[in-house]
């Protein structure tokens, strides 16, 4: 069990590195805007579309490293009081709330991949690239938010301390 523990938070780990490299991009392509707008005289029709396809990726897929890290925002204003069996409880509790709600996500959001992959869909912008392959994304990163939710329940049903960043991976 904690192979694939260990697995899971590692490939949400590169997952969450792919995130933050392709961030990098961003700043080029902005930057060519710019300048082709400003001192060229001359924009392109696709700089901040492809910025803005980049941004949605970034934060999908950083999204469960980061409940790893928890780095998301959280109101522990009652948990934080909380030591022993009920601080692993409402641990448990929190992580067991976000696995249904990526569970749930990940399985509504399949359809809409696969029905975007059917009809080919485009931006519908004035470059119109494809998006479809976009679209997948979504059940992939809520697939793997809802995989990280449950390693955290293993992890923190267990006594693991999680608290300390970049625990196990």
């Amino acid at each position: 069990m904690n192979a694939v523990c260990v697995f899971i938070t590692g490939v949400n780990r590169i997952l969450f590195v792919i995130a933050a490299a392709a961030i990098f991009a961003v700043v080029p392509m902005l930057l060519y805007e710019v300048v082709a707008r400003y001192a060229f005289d001359a924009p392109t029709v696709w700089a901040m579309e492809a910025s803005t396809l980049v941004f949605g990726p970034h934060f999908m897929l950083a999204g469960p490293y980061l409940l790893h890290l928890k780095g998301h925002v959280a109101v522990d204003i009652f948990s934080a009081k909380l030591s022993g069996v009920p601080h692993v409880l409402a641990g448990i509790f929190t992580h067991l709330v976000v696995a249904v709600f990526a569970g749930v996500f990940a399985v509504v959001s399949w359809p809409l991949a696969m029905n975007a992959y059917g009809m080919g869909e485009t931006s519908f912008s004035a470059w119109n690239p494809p998006i479809w392959w976009l679209k997948f994304i979504v059940p992939l990163a809520f697939a793997m938010l809802f995989a990280q939710a449950l390693v955290e329940i293993v992890q923190a049903a267990r006594g693991k301390d999680t608290n300390e960043i970049g625990a196990d991976a």
